[in-house]
């Protein structure tokens, strides 16, 4: 049946969308008047996206909450965490729910129709027949509750969006971010933080978050995007049936409105919270409203201008404000994704002196630029930028489907009429090279940047005991609050924690779980998918060619083994990464450099990796990935070369530039991802693998930069000799390993490409270093201006002599969903945890903005018990295995695919060894899961522990550590 036909909906628009290959359908839903949104096409990756527009009025996160709590069983599916038994148990390759400034959205996929249908009838009935309405404990759990053990007892806060939200208020970017889009919007729904202040989360009553679920969570306050080769014609009548044909159509107001611009600029200012060791400097932001999200020209020429005044190296914005000494890092650029989107720049690393002078660089040079006009190359090579984006579709992981489909509500929300609007960008972008020609670009600067009263500067400096001021004040709080309760009323407290607790213990019957509709085993392929390795040479370099389509566009990696560098040159390598591309080469400066790659590539990334064969070592390779059309291979290859041979590694003030902002961005990874920073750090307690990747990315990498950027006059000539002799050493033939994907024609235009690169190499002996790593169990605590914390241990299971099986990643599946998510998010708070088993041996489990210390690090102790005790059904079994499996089998494009078989081969796994591992997977029992016991205790007796997190609660447990200091 022609689904234009299908007569419980309506079709508003439907052509063939040739930027994504896929036929489009607009349409609505006659009773309800659900929007409805379809691109069709042969990609078997399908996804379902139901959003609704969400537009909060305080800043209690009621949007965000009930995003949390819909998936807390419904009324088909009653268990208590239906979402968490689809990501455990299903073969979804996204599976996510999300709340932004104007809209709640629950999108998925899969790439099996029956897996598909099952999640979206479990998302369907979430979102409209919740429990939430029927449990007041969900809101208790995931929005926050008084929690008291005993009468006796302190009085506190706890909640998942409650401590999640603590996390994100910890960072002083997040913070000023708020700030600035609260002050350039007052009158609006975006004045408000639809995530939740954990000032005013604590003020949300039941009343009002049920109030905001049953106001805008209706079938006509919806948008409905299906993407993908699936049964559009069944999915349409299986809404309508089971859902949307049970609602009658409802007025509702959820229209985000206009702020009314401003007569002249504003001045905000705000405090951060900062350590006596832990000061980032003073932040500036200025941002101006430069246009509204339904003029696309405008949409797509700031992403251009992003790149041109502040992404390239040597963008005249950002080069202006360096060379002014207004911070160390400068970023920003087109802010998107709302209604009126703005234009911001921002700094990192200031004196409070210097508001002034921070806002008159950017608007003299604004001025300047306005006037004499851009680099014509410039304004090129971030059109062309775009365009490579647009047209190659490479989202990495993340479905494309899924990516299509939010690109699609940054219009959609705002105007029915205008759901294609974002996708059908080639006339826009054809209009926008010929419009480069001329001054169309200045006369956007000068109408939205500098003639645009529009805008607010905000400035936020650090507070040093700023959080323990305001946990302070929260346990002030919380002391008045619990002295104004009768005995009575503090008996109830603790009587409803036992009550919440007791609850969250309580698992799901048999009888709920049955209700998840879930896949077999048998559904499950079992062949691995292949490595695409077919091993060639090149004039005496070895090649390794993964050959598949790629639509004409090749994905090359230069791969040098860099074993040759001993343990203190490792960090200059590091170093190194940051540098090459980004310096003049060759007859290129730097900006001119960035420039010529964006105009002939898809990019040219310097990086490195440490891996871990399966036998000796651990070895470090560097490499430059290349991607680039097929006529364009052999500039590519010419430019790599440059950054190789030619790079000036001499200029002392871009050299300072460099680390100066490689630090700041590296310290605020370390902080914002302190999961990854407290794994990496207690890794390298007890791994060399471990201990070459933190000392090369991790807080002793951090502490190189500082003491370089410390001492920087006095070394500057050992810093630059240091690396000139790695750059020397690294980039030598016999080190080079070539990596490319593409087709047979690719293959024959990569061959001519790379023959004069080949003949200028050096060709000299190679010799390893003797790496004599220290290892040493430091078991640190590190403090941080940070209202939570990130708790990791780590350890090896192969130091025990036993071998990888793979029934540790469905041992992993069983961890991440069960056993410390009941623990440590539902029970204790923390917004995630999770949990890896390497082939290598080493292993970790880490929380995530997790308000515990001691108590998770011993529910990382007690997993031994735990699976001693497990027993679980076969279907139990089935849903741990295929849940597993999803993960293994995330759909990979081909420059994936490229990188899947150079890190096998580089590893020394082969595609038999896969086969073996996935079988395990396959076959993993309740009696192979309780096999595992001594794996859990071989890597728990390293007892490595690393916290980052919360000063004081670091201090508080200080007889967990060794030792306790500052990040």
């Amino acid at each position: 049946m022609d689904i234009t036909k299908i007569p419980q909906y309506e079709l508003l628009e439907h052509h063939y969308v040739r930027e994504l290959e896929s036929e489009g359908y607009l349409m609505r839903h006659k009773k309800t008047g659900a929007r409805v949104f379809i691109l069709e096409n042969d990609d078997n990756n399908k996804v379902f996206n139901i959003a609704f527009r969400t537009v909060p009025t305080d800043s209690t996160g009621v949007a965000h909450i009930i995003e949390h709590t819909v998936l807390c069983g419904s009324d088909r599916y009653p268990v208590k965490d239906p979402f968490v038994e689809l990501a455990k148990g299903s073969l979804n390759t996204f599976l996510n729910a999300m709340t932004y400034s104007d809209k709640t959205m629950y999108p998925l996929a899969s790439t099996n129709d029956k897996d598909f249908f099952n999640l979206m009838s479990v998302y369907m009935d979430g979102v409209f027949h919740p429990n939430i309405t029927k449990e007041r404990k969900i809101f208790e759990q995931e929005c926050w509750h008084y929690e008291m053990d005993s009468p006796d007892g302190e009085l506190t806060y706890n909640g998942v969006v409650y401590n999640e939200m603590k996390g994100a208020f910890s960072s002083a970017d997040e913070i000023l971010g708020r700030q600035v889009k609260a002050a350039l919007y007052p009158d609006t729904t975006y004045a408000y933080e639809s995530g939740g202040d954990p000032e005013f989360i604590t003020d949300l009553t039941y009343e009002s978050y049920l109030e905001f679920y049953h106001t805008y969570y209706h079938p006509s306050n919806s948008y409905i995007y299906l993407y993908g080769d699936l049964d559009m014609e069944k999915a349409l009548n299986w809404m309508d049936h089971e859902y949307l044909s049970h609602y009658e159509k409802k007025e509702i107001d959820s229209a985000v409105t206009l702020q009314k611009p401003f007569n002249k600029m504003k001045e905000i200012s705000l405090c951060y919270a900062a350590s006596e060791d832990d000061d980032e400097g003073t932040y500036f932001t200025w941002s101006k409203v430069v246009s509204n999200a339904l003029d696309l020209e405008k949409y797509l020429a700031f992403q251009v201008l992003e790149y041109v005044l502040l992404d390239a190296p040597g963008a005249p914005l950002k080069q202006a404000l360096l060379d002014a000494g207004i911070g160390v890092d400068i970023y920003g650029g087109f802010e998107d994704g709302i209604l009126q989107p703005s234009f911001e720049v921002t700094t990192k690393g200031a004196r409070q002196e210097q508001r002034e002078v921070f806002v008159e660089t950017i608007e003299a040079t604004l001025r300047k630029l306005a006037e004499e006009g851009l680099q014509k190359r410039s304004l090129l090579a971030g059109l062309n930028s775009l365009q490579f984006r647009l047209k190659e579709g490479d989202f990495g992981r993340w479905p494309k489907g899924l990516m299509y489909g939010l690109d699609l509500f940054d219009s959609w929300l705002y105007d029915d009429n205008a759901a294609f609007l974002l996708l059908e960008t080639q006339d826009a972008m054809d209009e926008l090279y010929k419009k480069a020609e001329g001054r169309y670009f200045e006369q956007l600067i000068k109408e939205c940047l500098i003639d645009n009263s529009f805008g607010v500067v905000a400035m936020a400096v650090p507070k040093v005991g700023l959080d323990a001021e305001n946990e302070e004040k929260t346990a002030e709080k919380l002391r008045v609050y619990k002295d104004s309760l009768s005995k009575e009323e503090i008996e109830e407290i603790v009587r409803h924690t036992k009550e919440l607790k007791e609850y969250q213990e309580t698992p799901s019957t048999k009888e709920e779980l049955e209700t998840i509709p879930m896949l077999t085993r048998a559904d499950i392929k079992r062949d691995v998918l292949p490595l695409y390795n077919e091993e060639r040479s090149m004039d005496g370099v070895k090649v390794l060619f993964h050959e598949m389509s790629t639509k004409k566009i090749g994905y090359l990696e230069l791969v040098f083994d860099a074993d040759f560098a001993d343990l203190s040159e490792l960090p200059y390598l590091s170093l190194l990464k940051q540098i090459l591309g980004v310096v003049a080469a060759g007859e290129y400066s730097y900006t001119e450099l960035m420039d010529e790659v964006n105009i002939h590539t898809g990019g040219i990334d310097p990086g490195f990796v440490v891996l871990q064969p399966e036998t000796g070592r651990p070895t470090v390779r560097f490499s430059f990935r290349i991607k680039a059309f097929y006529h364009e291979l052999e500039t590519a290859v010419n430019l790599t070369a440059k950054m190789m041979y030619q790079s000036d590694l001499a200029n002392e003030k871009r050299l300072l530039e460099i680390i100066g902002e490689t630090r700041s961005q590296l310290y605020e990874r370390l902080k914002s991802a302190g999961h990854n920073t407290s794994i990496k750090r207690a890794s390298s307690y007890h791994s060399e693998s471990g201990y070459l990747n933190e000392i090369m990315t991790g807080i002793s990498f951090y502490e190189f930069l500082n003491d370089l950027y410390d001492h920087f006059e006095e070394r500057k000539g050992m810093i630059i000799e240091k690396l000139r002799a790695v750059s020397h050493q690294l980039f030598n033939k016999r080190a080079l390993l070539v990596s490319f994907t593409a087709d047979k024609e690719g293959y024959d235009v990569l061959e001519k490409a790379m023959d004069t690169l080949i003949r200028q190499m050096p060709d000299e002996p190679f010799v390893k270093a003797d790496w004599n790593m220290p290892l040493e169990k430091k078991n640190e605590g590190i403090c941080c201006a940070s209202q939570i914390q990130f708790v990791g241990r780590t350890g090896n299971y192969k130091d025990a002599g036993l071998p990888f099986r793979g029934s540790l990643l469905v041992l992993q599946n069983i961890l991440n969903y069960d056993y410390l998510w009941i623990r440590l998010r539902v029970k204790g708070g923390a917004y995630g945890c999770m949990s890896g088993f390497g082939r290598d041996g080493d292993c970790y489990m880490v929380s995530y903005l997790d308000p515990k210390l001691a108590e998770t690090n011993e529910v990382y102790d007690k997993l031994p018990e735990y699976l001693e005790q497990f027993d679980q059904d076969e279907r139990s079994m089935d849903r741990y295995v295929i849940g597993a499996i999803s993960e293994m089998d995330i759909p990979k494009n081909p420059a994936a695919l490229g990188v899947r078989g150079l890190t096998a081969y580089l590893s020394g796994i082969t595609r038999e060894q896969l086969q073996k591992e996935r079988d395990e997977v396959i076959d993993t029992d309740a009696k192979e899961i309780r096999a595992l016991v001594p794996y859990a205790k071989a890597v728990l007796s390293n007892n490595c522990l690393c916290v980052v997190g919360n000063e004081n609660k670091i201090k508080e447990n200080s007889s967990l550590f060794t030792t306790v200091r500052s990040l």
